[in-house]
Formats: structure tokens, C-alpha cells, sequence
């Protein structure tokens, strides 16, 4: 009779390692050491696999559309602003360059990259984005009345709590950090006319 070993054999010189008994819990990442030896062709299927849903025709052409309107919007407020000449700057010159950019860039991605397959489909993340931008504005509003301080430090929470996913105790510590070195650089050191309350 050939004896028959109680436990799985492991080649000696590094052979492919044991698979996991079916009855214990999966590992939640992948080990490292076989990520390793996944080829090229094997690691850009597992990335293919994992990415989110493609957007389609009509997300694309809505995003265009909204960098479309916003870099047209801002290019109107821009001219208002005064363009001046390269040598003497008005206010608006910046702003309306980076302005036509944006509506250079909407143009292409609404003519030309419509069918783009890299794109991300929207989902709930997608909203990120857009809260960020409405408490920006909301900040800049805020600051003429009462001042930078209290609107910056909102602003702070925001972004790293609900929009990072940062803990209390480092969304605290940070937004204070953040909104105390601003006041430091802009009205202690600089001394600049941007509003404060104290």
C-alpha cells in the first residue's frame, strides 16, 4: 500500500502556493505577492473588470454642455470686467483667457469626445464635484459680510467630513490649522485687505 499524506504537498521551489481552504474567509485585498505575478495582459483585464461603467453618449454631451455654459458665463462677466492690454491688465484679461480655454476644451469634448469610452458613468459620487463648487461660491459670498474666517472654516469641514470622509478629530484639528495659517499669512504677515473678523 502507498501511504497517504495527511496534508497538501508544497513544491519546494516556489511552486503556486496553496489555494485557501473553501470553509475559511476570503482575504478582503489581494496579496501583494500575487499581484506580482499576474502578467500584464492578466493585470489590465482585472483593472477592465474593476473600473466603473462607461458614461454614454448623453452624460457626455451633458458634462461638455456644462463646461460649455460655465467657461461662456464667465466669459461675458470677464469682458464686463475690462480686458485692458497685455502691457496694462484690466481685472478681466485672466479670467477671459481661461475662460476661452474652457470653451475651446467644451467645444471639442461635445464635438469630438462624445463617444468617449473613458469616461465615467455619473453616480452618486459624481455630486461631489458640484457641493464643492456651491460651497466655494457660498464662501466667497460670505466673506464681504463676515469675513473669511467662520465661512473658510465651514468650508473646511465640509470638504474633509463629508466630502472626504475624514474623521472628526482630524477635520477639527486641520480646518483650524488651515483657516489660523491664513490669518496668519494674509492679515498678520501681509497684512492685505481681505475680510476678517478679528
Amino acid at each position: 500500500m502507498i501511504p497517504v499524506s495527511s496534508s497538501p504537498a508544497v513544491p519546494a521551489g516556489g511552486g503556486s502556493r496553496p489555494a485557501a481552504p473553501s470553509g475559511g474567509d476570503a482575504p478582503e485585498a489581494p496579496d501583494e505577492d500575487l499581484l506580482e505575478d499576474l502578467t500584464p495582459e492578466q493585470l489590465a483585464a482585472q483593472w477592465e473588470d474593476e473600473k466603473p461603467p462607461a458614461a454614454g453618449a448623453l452624460a457626455n454631451a451633458a458634462s461638455s454642455l456644462v463646461v460649455l455654459g460655465v467657461g461662456t458665463g464667465a466669459l461675458v462677466l470677464s469682458v464686463a470686467m475690462g480686458l485692458g492690454t497685455p502691457a496694462a491688465p484690466e481685472p478681466g484679461l485672466w479670467p477671459f483667457m481661461i475662460s476661452c480655454v474652457m470653451v475651446v476644451l467644451g467645444l471639442f469634448q461635445l464635438i469630438i469626445g462624445r463617444h468617449n469610452r473613458d469616461a465615467e458613468k455619473f453616480t452618486r459620487m459624481s455630486s461631489a464635484p458640484l457641493t464643492g463648487l456651491v460651497t466655494l461660491a457660498a464662501m466667497v459670498a460670505l466673506m464681504p459680510a463676515i469675513g473669511f474666517e467662520l465661512p473658510a472654516l465651514a468650508l473646511c469641514v465640509i470638504w474633509m467630513r463629508f466630502l472626504g470622509g475624514e474623521t472628526w478629530l482630524t477635520t477639527v484639528l486641520v480646518s483650524a490649522i488651515v483657516v489660523a495659517a491664513f490669518y496668519g499669512i494674509f492679515v498678520l504677515a501681509l497684512n492685505t485687505s481681505i475680510p476678517h473678523l478679528f
